[in-house]
């Protein structure tokens, strides 16, 4: 295999130049000839998932599995991972969550190069900062759910910290996904669509066909928890039993809390420990009976318990990012960058389109930054929706959520609820290109995006 830029165009992406996009190709291939054995390989390949006996779903993969292999890197130590694309499209690999240069970040609006069918490129970078990541497909889908992250090319990557991370007795990575897209109309009076599911799943399989979390009294797990959907946020109990929240987005939060319900929008992280005191055979799983139905829910199962599994439906399902937060906020940015989301109408045959203070992209300016410098994004969103934030190469705080303040809390992605507003502070520390964009595929797609760039 050889690697070379592909030759045809891809949509939002027509603004980058063949010129700049074969520079940065190039560097990612100097990389390979410096080190010829890669420490992982990624193949991108098509299989037909068995969600449960009897139910397929053709999707594409990594490394023919669903997830991905889990990724366990060291933080700070460089490494290299070759990606195959054995897919019939360009595709690229994005490194979400870490603070890694713009070329190897796998975003094409960064200057990432996209890999052609039937050929490979090697990322190179140090992994940084630790916690709970994961990798993505980075690529567009528009009305075509066959494409982007409607399929399983998803998987954690993990990084090892440098300190303990504490005790626990088990350590269970869950991923969530929802299959068997279709678009339906969401009616006036923006001529919207929305994407509903046939399934959802804990790593692929239904809970009707995945064997059980077992468990023994006393133990402390740890679960790494991950929402790999392309658009639909998730809130999850463990009827018996509570979360500790430690940790979002793979950072520690300033204040652990215990919760009866846990809320991931798309593109998070949590990790939790849950205290297993409470014995039987229960269900862990979505709050929502239309979710179960679907399939998401994995059977916890105590030693020496039997029968049916209990689901209990939880008393109440809030969640706020401000109950693991310092309930204070003295940082001072040296700017202020207003930004606005809002849909705009469109013709009866074509998706609702979104702007960012009243621009799709790619006609969004870039926002610029000084390096070293810290910069407060305020988001105001004139919407009816909730909108997953995802800021790359950087982490941002949070630092006001409806007018109260809060600090401490470090994250890379943030929901938005419909016609609120939200401030974020981030350091401007890695210089090159930086996407901001919504994490929901649809939104996406259609405009939600802005570049960052360093001057």
């Amino acid at each position: 295999m050889r690697d070379r830029l592909m030759n045809h165009s891809i949509n939002r992406r027509q603004f980058l130049t063949i010129a700049g996009a074969a520079a940065t190709h190039g560097a990612l291939r100097a990389a390979q000839v410096q080190r010829k054995t890669a420490d992982h390989t990624l193949r991108i390949e098509p299989i037909h998932l068995e969600l449960a006996p009897g139910i397929h779903v053709p999707t594409m993969s990594y490394n023919g599995q669903v997830p991905g292999p889990i990724l366990r890197l060291r933080e700070g130590v460089p490494v290299s991972i070759d990606v195959i694309n054995q897919s019939p499209v360009p595709e690229l690999v994005h490194w979400h969550g870490l603070h890694i240069d713009s070329i190897n970040d796998g975003a094409m609006e960064e200057g990432s190069p996209m890999i052609a069918p039937q050929e490979r490129v090697t990322y190179r970078f140090t992994p940084n900062p630790s916690g709970t990541r994961w990798y993505h497909t980075h690529t567009e889908a528009r009305d075509n759910l066959s494409r982007a992250t409607y399929t399983g090319q998803f998987g954690f990557l993990y990084v090892e910290p440098k300190y303990d991370s504490g005790s626990y007795d088990q350590e269970i990575f869950l991923s969530i996904h929802h299959w068997g897209p279709s678009l339906v109309p969401m009616g006036p009076p923006m001529n919207a669509l929305d994407v509903h599911y046939k399934y959802a799943s804990f790593d692929g399989r239904l809970m009707s066909a995945s064997e059980p979390i077992r468990v023994r009294q006393g133990q402390r797990v740890l679960f790494r928890l991950l929402n790999a959907s392309a658009t639909e946020a998730v809130t999850l109990a463990l009827p018996g039993h509570r979360f500790t929240v430690i940790a979002m987005d793979g950072n520690r939060v300033p204040q652990p809390r215990s919760v009866e319900t846990i809320t991931m929008a798309v593109a998070e992280r949590l990790d939790v420990i849950v205290e297993m005191q409470s014995p039987g055979v229960w269900v862990l799983g979505s709050a929502s009976s239309d979710d179960r139905a679907k399939g998401l829910g994995r059977v916890v199962e105590y030693a020496g318990a039997s029968g049916t599994p209990v689901w209990v439906d939880p008393k109440a399902t809030d969640w706020s990012y401000l109950d693991f937060a310092n309930a204070f906020s003295d940082s001072l940015p040296a700017e202020e960058i207003p930004m606005v989301f809002a849909p705009v109408a469109t013709a009866a045959d074509k998706l609702q389109s979104w702007t960012v203070n009243g621009k799709s992209y790619p006609d969004t300016p870039a926002l610029k930054v000084q390096q070293g410098r810290r910069y407060r994004l305020v988001f105001t969103n004139a919407s009816g929706e909730f909108h997953p934030l995802h800021l790359h190469r950087h982490s941002f705080e949070i630092v006001s959520i409806a007018g109260k303040l809060c600090s401490g809390l470090m994250k890379d992605v943030v929901n938005i609820p419909p016609y609120s507003s939200m401030k974020v502070d981030f350091v401007a520390d890695n210089p090159g290109k930086t996407l901001f964009h919504c994490h929901q595929q649809l939104h996406m797609d259609y405009g939600f995006m802005q570049l960052i760039d360093y001057v």
